[in-house]
């Protein structure tokens, strides 16, 4: 007997990524989660600047596009003015972990009762492939043609190792590069909603992402690249109280 999957009603468009880009996956996620807490109306999400802008494309919740870096703190301050819904920022590795870092620890460091996602694919995608703070050393980008260096550029930025630091509800990294890491996936969202309801405080989701435009790969050779390299320095599972 065959199965057949709804799209969920809160997508109401095709999605406008490149080809075996993640974001579309980590779209449909959050649109199957909405739809299943029944929260779809109740839902606010606040925009990157950069790939994450277009969500707003095919998510039909109330969405706000923010300033560059100043997602996190546009979302905090909706949840503080209207702290029934469910208030959650969309954002890349980019956004929220480089010009946005201050924005993003400071809402933890407060306990800001919001759901940070955080599609990290190490690279700034939109305008053309340059070196993130995730980058992986060696990685060749736009502006590390040689590979990254960690003596000239520093290591990878841990998020949920700084994030962990503070006393935050739920800290969750999956990814989106196979069935069972999206399954997993989306059950770290539905998590991250479920206590930001709850009213239990901060919590965060990084998804790692291919992004094969940039990486100059096809959508296989990038899923595997997310198996036998980026997991080595970003492992997945969930990240609580400092552990």
């Amino acid at each position: 007997m065959a199965i057949t999957k709804k799209i969920p009603d809160t997508i109401y468009a095709a999605n406008s990524f490149c080809p075996g880009c993640g974001h579309g996956i980590v779209i449909r996620l959050i649109g199957e989660v909405l739809d299943e807490m029944g929260m779809s109306d109740r839902a606010i999400g606040t925009l990157a600047v950069g790939c994450a802008c277009l969500v707003n494309r095919s998510l039909a919740v109330d969405l706000l596009q923010s300033a560059h870096g100043r997602t996190a703190a546009a979302a905090a301050g909706i949840k503080r003015t209207r702290p029934a819904n469910l208030v959650f920022t969309y954002q890349g590795d980019g956004d929220a972990i480089s010009i946005g870092i201050a924005e993003t620890l400071y809402s933890a460091q407060r306990g800001e009762k919001i759901t940070q996602i955080i599609v990290n694919n190490g690279v700034f995608g939109m305008t053309g492939g340059q070196m993130s703070p995730t980058t992986l050393v060696g990685q060749k980008t736009a502006t590390s043609e040689k590979g990254r260096s960690a003596e000239l550029n520093g290591a990878p930025v841990n998020i949920m190792g700084l994030l962990s630091q503070f006393d935050v509800a739920y800290l969750a990294r999956g990814s989106v590069h196979d069935a069972a890491s999206i399954l997993k996936t989306k059950q770290y969202i539905r998590t991250a909603f479920e206590k930001q309801m709850r009213g239990e405080g901060y919590t965060c989701v990084e998804v790692i992402s291919p992004c094969p435009t940039n990486w100059h790969m096809t959508p296989q050779q990038a899923a595997a690249r997310i198996e036998n390299e980026v997991l080595e320095v970003y492992p997945l599972g969930e990240f609580v109280k400092g552990e």
